[in-house]
């Protein structure tokens, strides 16, 4: 979580008279009379709220190509049970880079990848936590349990993601 707090609506001063820069609240008054800043219709609270519901507990319906999608992704895969020969996978980890081929655009006409895979194990990747081979199921999970916005730790997904007890 931010350890500073942020101007999300609401102006965290107003100064008078105003430095170059600053905001002069009775001029913006004045201008936008009728935003909903100014109405009340938009606080920080109404904000924090409608975040909560319809970011953090809320169920995306027809967007981005899904039908629906639960923002608590309670469906996340489980990498241990992927079966890899069915989906023409090289590894769980990986998808299967090969072209389906000339004149097809379908990815059930890939080939069977016959590269090397990488062993996940052996990828470091830089900064800290679990690294790639924390399963989405799991990591959903926990950080689904953490419940609303501010609830946050600083630096982790939730505690012991950084890899430390």
């Amino acid at each position: 979580m931010a350890e500073q707090n942020q101007i999300m609506v609401e102006p965290v001063s107003v100064n008078s008279p105003a430095a170059k820069g600053d905001r002069i609240d009775v001029n913006l008054r004045s201008c936008f009379a009728a935003s909903s800043i100014y109405n009340s219709e938009l606080t920080n609270q109404e904000r924090k709220e409608y975040y909560q519901k319809l970011v953090l507990d809320g169920t995306i319906v027809n967007g981005n190509g899904f039908n629906s999608v639960s923002m608590d992704y309670n469906d996340s895969p489980n990498l241990e049970n992927v079966d890899i020969s069915t989906h023409n996978l090289p590894s769980p980890y990986m998808p299967n880079p090969t072209s389906p081929g000339p004149g097809s655009l379908n990815a059930a006409d890939k080939p069977t990848y016959t590269g090397n895979v990488p062993d996940p194990a052996n990828n470091i990747e830089f900064g800290s936590g679990l690294g790639g081979l924390v399963s989405p199921s799991e990591s959903a999970s926990q950080i689904n349990q953490q419940g609303s916005l501010f609830s946050y730790i600083s630096g982790k997904s939730y505690p012991g993601s950084d890899g430390q007890a």
